[in-house]
């Protein structure tokens, strides 16, 4: 299973090099124009390094606090969690120019743990259930590879995602089988930030 998993890989880089000029895989895979969702979004446990260029008595490594917040040198309480890197990098120069002109800072995520709306879950017969931290342009294929593939007693075919995006849910069926064992990549659909993957125990 997992030699399949690898090979289809293969084959998804292949024909995503084979793109110039020629048709496009059906489905959903790269129907969608990069978002701001796919901007990583700090949460709380992940680790920052902190860079203020040219005053290295302020740069500093945090983690972020189960508040969502992090201190660095002369910087209290900042908040840090559903913020982007970047974002936190002009919030924390804002803070610092009452104390230093012209401060450049620079955020960098060095553990990643992530909010919970932008992991995405598998829950039911993978070989190892378990969350994911979204990352830009991650299929099912990739999140296949990452629980293992399926169980013995997975219904593959039965598989569904659950999203909710604007307050409304809506369930995505998708045909994990017909995916890992036929190559079928129109089932190879893209995921979001806070999908819940269901895989169903085969009915005997």
């Amino acid at each position: 299973m997992f030699a399949r998993l690898l090979a289809l890989v293969g084959l998804s880089i292949l024909l995503g090099g084979c793109g110039g000029g020629g048709a496009t895989l059906a489905g959903p895979i790269g129907s969608e124009a990069p978002s701001q969702d796919d901007q990583y979004v700090i949460g709380p446990g992940d680790g920052l390094q902190v860079f203020v260029w040219g005053h290295d008595d302020l740069s500093t490594n945090v983690s972020v606090r189960p508040d969502g917040n992090i201190s660095t040198p002369l910087v209290e309480d900042m908040r840090a969690a559903g913020r982007t890197p970047t974002q936190l990098a002009r919030a924390i120069e804002e803070a610092l120019s009452q104390y230093v002109r012209s401060p450049t800072v620079t955020v960098i995520v060095q553990q990643f743990v992530g909010e919970y709306a932008q992991q995405v879950r598998v829950v039911g017969q993978a070989t190892e259930p378990m969350s994911l931290n979204y990352r830009s342009g991650m299929t099912l294929l990739d999140v296949m590879i990452e629980v293992g593939g399926l169980s013995e007693f997975a219904s593959g075919n039965r598989a569904r995602i659950v999203r909710r995006e604007n307050g409304e849910e809506t369930v995505i069926n998708v045909r994990i089988n017909d995916l890992l064992n036929r190559g079928d990549m129109t089932q190879n659909v893209r995921m979001r930030p806070g999908d819940v993957l269901i895989i169903p125990e085969s009915v005997f």
